[in-house]
């Protein structure tokens, strides 16, 4: 460009806020995430580049088994996940269930409730000394056991269910019933119309909601460390790398970080080449409408569908009921009171002021960025909104842990010297969150006519006024909506916190964690009960924001 062009440009307001998008996608994560990559390439003593790391871990049994392991409760989760999730999906849609509505509700709760607390509980109930358990040793049973690849895929099909049922449902009811009853009349039995034209037809919604599923079961840290025993995944296997890696370069973590991040992706491509082959589509039009079912039918439905949101909060419920048992120490001694309460508040209650606080401010930074990048991807649609919609995928495939020690090996020296503070907590959770609020305030964005704002500016208000007098107001809706959801998974932040946290910064999730390891169920109950009360409520407003909506969710 001549140097009196450049002298003559000006970039807009809005050109100025995607630098400026860019430029914190980049430092948050781009930097992160690349360093990440490059220490994965590194010797650890040389500082030279070579391909030992890699020759190692999958020379080694001790990495081989973990990838595998993570592999298996991967999938196996999945498929948990979907033959729980689709079932539910199709009763649903197609019938008429009552208390709808609670179900959903039900579902949601499990969904966004922390997957480490379903592990606990889930310990609560059929561990050692679970309830269950000394009930079936007093009639002379031996039940088996939860601890291992039982619990893990146990806890991720329930926790990660939501997913493919609230993707599915809505699948269910678009299509076009005129081809089921084609089928039928070729002489199909209810099953073969089922799996030959209603879920391939419905294949998008569930593979998707399957890939959710797959890639948060690999990435998560909590279940497989606290119900896991034996069975280490990479996430564990990580995250030990890293605290025996302390003082040098974590050369051996970050691989193996790389590994998890590599599966995500290949999953995802694989979900999108699977789709691409063929295609899933019917019109709109002669939907089918919910049938009421009478007799035994009836029956079956209604206990499956209330069974399988039931199961799936029983372990809050259970966490609930255990907070108020009153104990000694780390002993529960029968009888209920509010000690376990007393002592969060006596002994820990810088964890609840923590997380409370690094959640609301990581919160704000999502709600005044997200309304920003939103604008830019819809209303100013072309190559960069498109990249920008497309990056925005990336939080969703890091794992916590991948992105804890990525912050750690990029913001360690001065003049950005963020390790042991409580500003990297929050920039963290900030970036893993943001596109909560992005995904949520598009939505919002896109169903409001362009011609409102361009009223307002041929008036003359320039695009920074325009957007918060005219626009700002008209989203605030899914602004908020993004905000509780985004408080929701930050306030449950455990992966990434566990390994930027010390004293002084120790959250609610970190203090489960060291709870439930130490013993102490009764302070680990009172926690959890406090982070699930936070998320119900959070959970309410969503509902009322956005009228029961569930893409609020997605």
């Amino acid at each position: 460009m001549p140097a009196t062009r450049l002298r003559q440009w000006r970039p807009d307001f809005w050109g100025m806020v995607l630098l400026a998008t860019l430029a914190l996608i980049t430092t948050l994560l781009f930097l992160p995430v690349g360093k990440v990559f490059l220490l994965s390439f590194t010797d650890a003593e040389t500082g030279q580049y070579t391909l030992a790391n890699y020759a190692r871990i999958f020379s080694h049994q001790y990495y081989i088994k973990a990838l595998n392991n993570t592999l298996i409760v991967g999938v196996a989760g999945m498929i948990g996940a979907c033959l729980l999730g689709v079932p539910l999906a199709y009763c649903m849609s197609r019938y008429h269930i009552p208390g709808k509505s609670l179900i959903s509700t039900l579902a949601v709760l499990a969904l966004v409730s922390p997957p480490f607390i379903g592990a606990y509980a889930w310990i609560m109930i059929f561990g050692a000394n679970g309830v269950v358990t000394n009930w079936f040793e007093l009639i002379g049973i031996e039940t088996p056991t939860i601890y291992g690849y039982t619990g893990i895929i146990l806890v991720f099909s329930l926790k990660f269910y939501p997913f493919v049922y609230l993707m599915t449902e809505s699948a269910f009811t678009s299509i076009n019933k005129s081809l089921e009853e084609a089928a039928e009349n070729l002489g199909c039995t209810p099953f073969q119309r089922f799996r030959k034209v209603t879920l391939p037809l419905v294949f998008p919604a569930v593979s998707t909601g399957a890939i959710l599923s797959f890639v948060l079961s690999i990435a998560d840290f909590g279940t497989p460390s606290i119900i896991g025993r034996k069975v280490r995944t990479l996430s564990t296997v990580a995250y030990s790398q890293y605290t025996s890696e302390l003082g040098g370069p974590p050369t051996l973590a970050v691989t193996v970080s790389m590994l998890m991040i590599a599966i995500s992706i290949a999953a995802l491509l694989l979900q999108r080449y699977i789709i691409s082959k063929k295609r899933y589509a019917s019109s709109l039009t002669n939907l089918s409408s919910p049938v009421r079912l009478r007799g035994w039918r009836a029956g079956i439905v209604y206990t499956l569908c209330f069974s399988i949101v039931i199961i799936s909060v029983l372990p809050s419920l259970v966490v609930v009921y255990t907070s108020f048992l009153e104990t000694s120490g780390p002993v529960f001694t029968g009888g209920f009171g509010l000690s376990s309460y007393a002592r969060v508040m006596s002994e820990i209650s810088r964890a609840v002021i923590n997380s409370f606080v690094f959640a609301s401010i990581a919160v704000i930074l999502i709600a005044l960025v997200s309304g920003m990048i939103s604008y830019i991807i819809v209303r100013r649609e072309g190559r960069m909104g498109g990249f920008l919609d497309t990056i925005l995928m990336v939080p969703y495939l890091v794992p916590g842990i991948v992105m804890a020690i990525g912050f750690v090996t990029t913001f360690n020296r001065w003049p950005v010297d963020l390790v042991a503070t409580a500003a990297i907590i929050i920039l963290v959770v900030f970036i893993r969150r943001l596109p909560y609020g992005v995904r949520s305030t598009t939505a919002s964005l896109r169903q409001i006519k362009p011609s409102i704002e361009e009223a307002a500016a041929s008036l003359g208000a320039r695009p920074f006024n325009v957007f918060v007098q005219v626009t700002t107001p008209l989203i605030m809706p899914g602004l908020i909506a993004g905000a509780m959801m985004s408080f929701i998974t930050a306030i449950n932040e455990l992966s990434s916190t566990l390994i930027l946290y010390t004293g002084k910064t120790i959250t609610m999730p970190v203090h489960i964690y060291i709870s439930v390891l130490d013993g102490e169920f009764g302070i680990a109950a009172a926690l959890s009960t406090l982070l699930l009360a936070s998320t119900g409520i959070c959970v309410y407003i969503v509902f009322r924001i956005s009228r029961g909506s569930k893409s609020a969710f997605l």
